[in-house]
């Protein structure tokens, strides 16, 4: 399953307070000052996807979502979308992360976004994963304009189709029913 949500300015939310929490990684958000950080009992599996075009500096967890916050200037912002998705418990933790990186390599970052990726696996029962996209198209000169095609509920409705798709032919390559 998945669920989209924004992450916004406009609801006081923070593009590099969002991505410690679900980095579990201890990051300087350079708008206010302020370190983030916030412990995990289970380190989550983390790594950042983006379009052969982008600048190096988007690797950079700490760089990338300070500059998110940089290039949005309106004190109700949109500074990302967050993709939440469950991730399929039969599958090995190897699988699961060849799993979800593929299919956001495919559905986000193959169209220019930039993925943020976060498995959490602190509940046996429970392991999913924490996409933080940003909403902005990248070149080799950093960000430009928003691509407001993104927000369209179509896309949401094709990204769950897809997930599907995904993750019914990594159970079926297992052997899983």
């Amino acid at each position: 399953m998945i669920f989209a949500q924004v992450i916004s300015r406009g609801k006081g939310q923070s593009a590099v307070a969002s991505a410690s929490y679900r980095s579990g990684e201890r990051l300087t958000d350079e708008r206010t000052g302020e370190m983030k950080f916030y412990r995990r009992e289970v380190q989550p599996d983390t790594m950042i996807l983006a379009p052969q075009n982008s600048p190096e500096w988007v690797r950079d967890r700490e760089r990338l979502w300070n500059e998110v916050e940089q290039s949005e200037k309106r004190k109700d912002a949109r500074l990302a979308r967050e993709i939440n998705i469950a991730l399929p418990r039969e599958l090995s933790n190897d699988q699961q992360k060849e799993l979800i990186k593929n299919y956001v390599q495919e559905q986000f970052v193959n169209k220019g976004m930039i993925a943020d990726i976060a498995i959490h696996r602190d509940d046996k029962e429970n392991p999913h994963a924490h996409v933080m996209l940003t909403t902005r198209e990248i070149s080799a000169d950093g960000f430009g304009p928003k691509n407001r095609d993104w927000n369209k509920k179509e896309m949401l409705e094709q990204w769950r189709e897809e997930w599907a798709n995904h993750a019914n032919k990594a159970l079926e390559k297992e052997g899983i029913q």
